[in-house]
């Protein structure tokens, strides 16, 4: 599959994209909270340059594509805010439908003295219209209780449950990405393959185009080309971008040796 990355401004960089020749976006922005690689912003800052983002993104997405943009906390003198409420509006602005408010909970990070240590960040999933493709069985997840029967009626005696498991529900426990991870790469924020995996299979068919505006090392390039889409990865530090293409061809290594 083709995976191309471009070094640049995705508020420019998007501009260059035709109308409608994306699939899905998937993607996690900068915070603007003062991490190696952003500057610190207003909240009110950060919405001006995402609707930007998400704009040029809506207007190169497909009618039926989706829009999967991971968020967590804005954090100001001690005042936390969460980035999807002010991105949930952004998205209705655009004529977004917000599908789901997905929830990531994970078992480690920051120490927090002061306030509870967060472990969760969330992920919006929105569509242009009514989504195109939603490949529930891609995602199952196993059951509770796999032989659980009807007790009672015509399917007395059957199983329940659906045969592939159950919906993966809104709430995913997936472990983030620290520095004994196996994924871990030189970025300083990275998000689990596993998180991209599950949207990249449920809202997209082999040979889709994925999009990622903000794409740091390049997980969502690395998984896309291992699922059989192409990808459009988007990053401004030449030094990440750089540790992406590096990536990618270390993958295709590892998957050619495999076959």
């Amino acid at each position: 599959m083709s995976v191309q990355v471009i070094v640049g401004d995705c508020r420019e960089a998007l501009k260059t994209i035709p109308d409608g020749s994306v699939h899905c976006v998937v993607t996690s922005p900068p915070y603007a909270i003062g991490k190696p690689y952003e500057q610190k912003a207003t909240v009110a800052e950060w919405v001006v340059g995402q609707r930007q983002v998400l704009t040029e993104a809506w207007r190169i997405l497909r009618p039926g594509g989706s829009l999967c943009w991971q968020v967590g906390m804005h954090v100001r003198n001690g005042e936390m805010t969460p980035l999807d409420a002010p991105l949930w509006a952004l998205m209705q602005e655009i004529g977004a439908t917000v599908r789901n408010r997905i929830v990531w909970t994970f078992g480690h990070g920051l120490h927090c003295t002061g306030r509870f240590s967060g472990r969760h960040e969330t992920v919006l999933w929105a569509t242009k219209g009514e989504p195109s493709v939603f490949d529930l069985d891609a995602v199952r997840v196993p059951s509770k209780y796999p032989q659980k029967r009807h007790y009672k009626g015509p399917k007395k005696g059957q199983l329940s449950g659906n045969p592939l498991g159950k919906n993966p529900g809104d709430a995913w426990d997936i472990p983030n990405v620290k520095h004994n991870h196996p994924e871990k790469t030189a970025h300083p924020c990275q998000f689990p393959e596993e998180l991209v995996e599950r949207l990249v299979k449920a809202l997209t068919r082999p040979g889709d185009v994925v999009l990622d505006p903000f794409a740091g090392s390049g997980t969502v390039g690395a998984v896309a080309d291992r699922l059989g889409r192409d990808a459009i990865l988007i990053e401004l530090n030449p030094e990440y971008a750089a540790l992406a293409r590096r990536r990618l061809t270390a993958n295709a290594g590892l998957f050619a040796a495999v076959s």
